[in-house]
């Protein structure tokens, strides 16, 4: 997921951009942004909080899934973007539930992109894929293993683990 979400990024000029990251993590901070701003959910709810305008680019990993109103989140999002601004969302969706504090919604491409073009974002000027495998939805079946290092990374485009988009106000 990564190394595409990366290969998305990189395509839009990482170092003009002022991003903000509402998801916990360090991965993102690495790819050599104009700036770079963190407020971190749970702490910053953005189904009900907004920051000031002017964001390049926002990314949401691991988060959406956990939000009680996805919607709201994603009209707050947008409303954070500049003109032709980008929202970077990436969520699980075959792997089992994980509250942290609360665990509600999967979705597929064609339902992440719906979502998106509900909350403003044109329909065609958002991009979407996702990874998964048999192994790794059946490895979630124990504890969170690190799949991919010792197994294949083939995708299976009907047993998708993550789901991404990449969506431009």
């Amino acid at each position: 997921m990564y190394q595409e979400c990366f290969k998305l990024i990189e395509a839009i000029g990482p170092s003009n951009l002022e991003v903000l990251e509402i998801s916990a993590g360090n991965v993102w901070q690495t790819l050599g942004f104009k700036s770079y701003t963190t407020a971190n959910f749970p702490e910053f709810d953005v189904c009900s909080m907004t920051l000031p305008k002017g964001f390049d680019l926002i990314i949401a990993d691991q988060v959406f899934e956990h939000l009680l109103w996805p919607y709201r989140a994603g009209k707050n999002v947008y409303s954070m973007l500049k003109p032709g601004g980008h929202l970077l969302i990436a969520t699980p969706f075959l792997i089992r539930v994980h509250d942290d504090p609360v665990d509600c919604s999967r979705w597929t491409e064609l339902g992440i992109k719906h979502l998106l073009a509900e909350c403003g974002f044109p329909i065609d000027l958002i991009q979407t894929g996702s990874w998964g495998s048999r192994s790794c939805v059946k490895a979630n079946f124990r504890n969170w293993p690190w799949r991919g290092w010792f197994k294949s990374l083939a995708n299976e485009p009907e047993f998708p683990v993550t789901v991404w988009a990449l969506a431009k106000k």
